[in-house]
């Protein structure tokens, strides 16, 4: 754990900005660094509207409601589904490995970035993603290893907006979501392209899920305070009530923190019951009451949810479920803003 928080400085203070290329190409040599993504081709894109993917999926007990809208464009950067203890691929994901990404497909595509089909059409860039391991490096080799992949994934992801934003955009608002690895990438590209700068006019707001958000990384930049905020960052971290991790409790911020059900900083703690629905292990079925979520010191507690068989659940981290427990919250807030944002445009 103590070497996940010397990354974390690591990653803070050599990771932002420019690229950095030259510091760790001596470093990291098992990458072809030439070989980058074409974005102008679908099969790099894990989702995309010009394609049928698992984005586009809604599940069957509300899809008789399911009024698609192009209200703003959505850019989606998945987490980290490169999970090998093999590492078959190195310290960086490959392109090619079709398994992996039929992975990637049908686990975040499918049951996060659906979320936001109903606000507008999905973008969600295949990158060179770092292995999990890049998380917990043992040694300064493997740190040095860890940061290089992630520059490596972030160049793929900044290619990948620049493209959008220059093939697709064409001026439409924008939603920025992500989880996890995803959200060590998107909170570097709001710095490079939205704090402070021309781009934060079209944004909508960021879903920035699973990872600590430093207020004071951002300028201008600032954690949504109201349900229809707009131009703001929304994210939270979610466990069992009462449970801190231990590297939470050696941060020395206090992370942004949204609450998912009620998405107001005057209104921190609320019940499961007013929670519209969760998507779980099955897709096609929402269920209702599942989590509640309560502000606590930088991350989102919840009661254990409660559903069938989750008498079994009995870890007290619940990080890869931080969107699917509030599905539905998420999926009516995102159109919530967005149409705010449309309306104020329109004034």
């Amino acid at each position: 754990m103590r070497n996940l928080f010397l990354l974390s400085v690591l990653f803070m203070a050599l990771g932002c900005g420019k690229s950095n290329y030259a510091t760790y190409q001596p470093v990291y040599a098992t990458i072809n660094w030439e070989e980058q993504p074409d974005y102008s081709q679908l099969k790099n894109w894990a989702a995309h509207p010009l394609k049928l993917d698992p984005s586009d999926s809604v599940p069957a007990s509300i899809l008789k409601n399911y009024k698609p809208k192009q209200l703003a464009d959505v850019f989606f950067v998945h987490p980290t589904t490169y999970l090998d203890p093999v590492m078959p691929n190195g310290w960086s994901a490959s392109l090619k490995d079709i398994a992996l990404n039929i992975n990637t497909d049908y686990t975040t595509i499918l049951n996060q970035a659906s979320i936001f089909n109903e606000v507008g059409p999905v973008y969600a860039p295949r990158y060179r993603q770092a292995h999990i391991k890049s998380y917990y490096p043992d040694n300064k080799v493997d740190t040095l290893n860890a940061l290089a992949a992630f520059e490596l994934a972030y160049q793929d992801v900044k290619k990948a907006f620049d493209f959008y934003m220059a093939n697709y955009n064409q001026g439409k608002p924008i939603i920025i979501a992500s989880h996890s690895q995803g959200s060590t990438h998107t909170k570097r590209l709001l710095k490079e392209y939205f704090d402070g700068k021309q781009l934060s006019k079209q944004l909508v707001s960021a879903y920035i899920v699973g990872m600590a958000i430093d207020p004071a990384e951002f300028i201008n930049l600032k954690a949504c305070a109201t349900p229809t905020e707009t131009g703001c960052i929304c994210a939270w971290r979610t466990y069992k009530e009462g449970y801190t991790p231990p590297f939470v409790a050696i941060e020395k911020f206090t992370s942004i923190v949204t609450n998912p059900l009620t998405w107001s900083s005057n209104q921190t703690a609320v019940d499961r019951k007013s929670n519209e629905g969760s998507v779980l292990y099955n897709f096609t079925k929402v269920i209702p009451n599942v989590a509640g979520a309560t502000n606590y010191k930088g991350i989102l507690w919840t009661p254990r949810p409660k559903f069938f068989g989750s008498i079994l659940y009995t870890t007290p981290n619940y990080h890869i479920a931080d969107y699917n427990l509030y599905y539905m919250s998420v999926r009516k807030n995102a159109t919530d803003r967005a149409l705010q944002f449309s309306n104020q445009s329109s004034n």
